[in-house]
């Protein structure tokens, strides 16, 4: 049985979802039912489920917000993954940890690797740099997987964002001098079953990896394929217009290069993610017929 915490997430979701179309057994808790940096809950968790893998989907995600929600983002981002990871190790069960492009710099030309120097530029990149660190120290057979621009039907996240702005504008401005690769949750999930198996029977593949849809754009170009995809479907074809990352400040500075390089992971488990745009358009699709 796989236990995840962060079940009210994105990917917390489509885990579930993915679970039960292929009738595996998990358990999904909530920040509600389990506070990953409350070790007795966890303690609770683990004692109870008695599962073979760990999956922390949990995470401090308000990019923006946690500039001033310092003590939150590290609560959840750093507290959180060390307690968890922890508790893994004393009741003897591997942990998948999920992680970020964010930890990333973005000066590099070309695909970050696995193995580069991680140099966050913003607290939630610190955060999420500071718990893969602590995930380390505390337990050996873990996976640390990064992943980019995760969007899905569930919450919050840009692609929902630019469907609700192009039924009500005739213009948006999306910022096209950031490069990476929106990565379906539903994708994510499914790669993690996927590779759940192996990790439940104590391979020795731990470590850190990366996975993302394949192929590499940017913010607008990620808008573009949404709102194209939408048209047919809405009569709604907004101009979608190309800006600096300089002319839409935030609070956050974020990397000018996301791209993350899959080819370990591909190496270890045997499969790329499919192109981004296949996921997009089908996320897209479904939103708009579900609505």
């Amino acid at each position: 049985m796989i236990l995840i915490f962060g079940g009210n997430g994105q990917l917390g979701q489509e885990l579930a979802r993915a679970a039960a179309r292929q009738s595996i057994p998990m358990k999904t808790l909530s920040h509600g039912e389990a506070d990953i940096a409350n070790p007795a809950a966890v303690a609770a968790a683990l004692s109870g489920f008695n599962p073979a893998l760990v999956v922390n989907a949990a995470a401090y995600t308000k990019v923006d917000l946690a500039e001033t929600n310092i003590d939150e983002a590290r609560l959840c981002n750093v507290t959180g993954p060390a307690v968890l990871a922890r508790a893994c190790a004393a009741a003897h069960v591997p942990l998948l940890h999920m992680s970020t492009d964010y930890v990333f710099d973005g000066r590099k030309k070309g695909a970050y690797l696995e193995s580069d120097a991680v140099g966050p530029l913003s607290v939630y990149g610190r955060t999420k740099a500071a718990g893969e660190r602590a995930v380390r120290r505390a337990l050996r057979r873990h996976v640390i997987l990064r992943t980019a621009w995760v969007y899905s039907e569930f919450g919050n996240n840009f692609l929902k964002t630019i469907l609700r702005l192009a039924a009500s504008r005739t213009e948006l401005k999306v910022v096209a001098d950031q490069h990476g690769t929106p990565t379906s949750a539903r994708e994510l999930a499914n790669a993690i079953l996927r590779i759940a198996p192996r990790l439940s029977q104590d391979e020795d593949l731990w470590g850190t990896y990366h996975f993302t849809a394949d192929g590499v754009t940017t913010w607008h170009g990620f808008a573009c394929r949404v709102v194209a995809v939408q048209a047919p479907l809405t009569g709604r074809n907004p101009s979608v217009i190309p800006i600096r990352s300089q002319d839409y400040p935030t609070a956050a500075r974020r990397p000018a290069n996301s791209q993350l390089d899959c080819r370990l992971f591909a190496r270890v488990f045997g499969f790329f993610g499919r192109h981004w745009a296949e996921a997009v358009d089908t996320t897209t699709v479904a939103l708009i017929t579900s609505s």
